[in-house]
């Protein structure tokens, strides 16, 4: 497994995003995407965010992220819809036309974790983990 390290802790934390285009309009072409590309790498980059993979289609952006435990999933995605709309507002004055509210992404996005252990790999590790006399069970009453 491939772990990474801060300070005091060990993860992997891996998320999928995926997010549209205010009206889906298809303006990730050309320039417009290479640059979309660019300023999330280098967004990514800023905040220790890794980036698995990618790819910017016309009218939305997958990307797979390797994430600090410190950054939260919204907090990924607001920095890097911020950071690429303001930007791309600024060098692509078409996209004001289009975008008169100066809204380039649709609000929302889509996010799933990603992992390697599956809920039964977690649940055989922790029922071999117990002290004798220990309940089995995690349970809080009301």
């Amino acid at each position: 497994m491939d772990y990474r390290h801060v300070s005091h802790t060990v993860f992997k934390i891996e998320y999928h995003f995926v997010w549209v285009t205010k009206y889906r309009y298809q303006v990730l072409k050309g320039d417009i995407a290479l640059r979309v590309r660019e300023l999330v790498k280098q967004t990514c980059e800023a905040f220790e965010i890794r980036i698995l993979k990618g790819v910017v289609s016309k009218d939305h952006v997958h990307i797979l992220v390797s994430a600090p435990p410190a950054l939260a999933p919204s907090e990924i995605m607001r920095r890097i819809k911020g950071r690429t709309a303001s930007k791309l507002f600024a060098e692509f004055p078409v996209l004001k036309k289009r975008y008169w509210g100066q809204h380039f992404w649709a609000r929302g996005y889509f996010c799933v974790t990603v992992g390697d252990m599956t809920e039964e790999m977690i649940k055989q590790y922790l029922e071999h983990h117990f002290e004798p006399g220990m309940t089995k069970d995690f349970e809080v009453e009301p």
